[in-house]
């Protein structure tokens, strides 16, 4: 299997804060930067560049959530190697808190949008290549896109300025067969942009979909320390580095992360492979109700929960 077209994507700060709030010391990132940075991880999602403005709760979250440039050059004063990338979603950024390129710490922005808003997002893309960064697009919940939405979509993509797109398996809920059909399909439509992918675990299948993607040419992995993600989490960062072959990765600096970070972080914080999440996953839906479930006393209640959420009219009963 040939992977060494492959870059890791590290998200453990960015998707992680779903988990705790974006509660992680500076210190810790500190630690994760330099361990990714040794281990020869090409970018560290460091969180996001929405504006606190446009979003609620922005005063509780962490400083992970809406990265501020002076904060960030606090942070990382002296960088490696390994990139700095952040996200953004449509509708929570206000382009007029991005720097240019020349004068921020972060080398990638990338733009979260669903398929209904590919022309929004696409407009922040130019904006923010013309500012000096490199873009990706990264359509959400492709699992529930109609064909004619996704074709439409595919026009707007090939023409503008985007570097790589994203193909985004939020729900977990694809396997083998649908990354390969979804591969072929974005390399057929769009044949002049480097593809990424973003895979969850609900099914324990983020791994396994990431090197099916990886072997038909995608070039950008998303992954995160021990998995760390929203819900059911996402591809470890650890597995990728210890399998891609003929690559310059290193295992032993992630396995310091993961001893010192990450799982005295998992004694208090939940994520991964959880049985409502599978469940979410296997009935292809937002992970929202599992979410829910798992923060009540009815935790573990699994049969309840998976009635509810396939019993029509139970639904309505509430």
């Amino acid at each position: 299997m040939k992977t060494n077209h492959c870059k890791i994507v590290d998200c453990t700060i960015r998707d992680g804060g779903l988990v705790n709030n974006w509660d992680f010391s500076v210190d810790f990132v500190q630690q994760l930067y330099a361990g990714l940075n040794e281990a020869g991880v090409d970018y560290m999602e460091i969180g996001y560049k929405n504006s606190p403005k446009l979003l609620k709760g922005a005063e509780e979250a962490g400083p992970w959530r809406f990265l501020n440039d002076d904060f960030l050059r606090k942070v990382i004063p002296q960088k490696g190697n390994t990139k700095l990338s952040a996200l953004v979603d449509v509708g929570r950024v206000d382009e007029n808190d991005i720097l240019p390129r020349s004068e921020s710490m972060l080398d990638l922005i990338r733009v979260a949008c669903y398929s209904k808003d590919v022309d929004k997002a696409l407009a922040l893309v130019q904006t923010f290549h013309d500012r000096g960064y490199e873009t990706t697009l990264n359509i959400m919940a492709l699992s529930n896109v109609m064909e004619n939405e996704l074709l439409e979509a595919f026009e707007l993509i090939k023409e503008s300025t985007v570097d790589v797109v994203y193909i985004v398996d939020s729900y977990g809920s694809l396997d083998h067969n649908d990354v390969k059909y979804l591969v072929e399909k974005f390399k057929t439509h769009l044949p002049n942009k480097r593809l990424g992918v973003h895979t969850h675990n609900n099914m324990q299948l983020a791994f396994s979909n990431t090197l099916v993607a990886a072997e038909l040419g995608v070039e950008l992995l998303d992954a995160s320390v021990y998995g760390m993600g929203r819900a059911a989490g996402n591809c470890p960062t650890e597995l990728l580095v210890a399998h891609l072959k003929g690559t310059k990765y290193n295992l032993r600096p992630v396995l310091g992360v993961l001893e010192q970070l990450m799982v005295p972080l998992r004694e208090k914080e939940e994520w991964g492979y959880i049985l409502p999440y599978m469940i979410t996953g296997a009935l292809d839906e937002h992970p929202r109700s599992a979410m829910a479930l798992r923060s009540s006393e009815d935790k573990d209640n699994v049969v309840d929960f998976y009635d509810k959420l396939t019993t029509p009219e139970v639904n309505f009963d509430k």
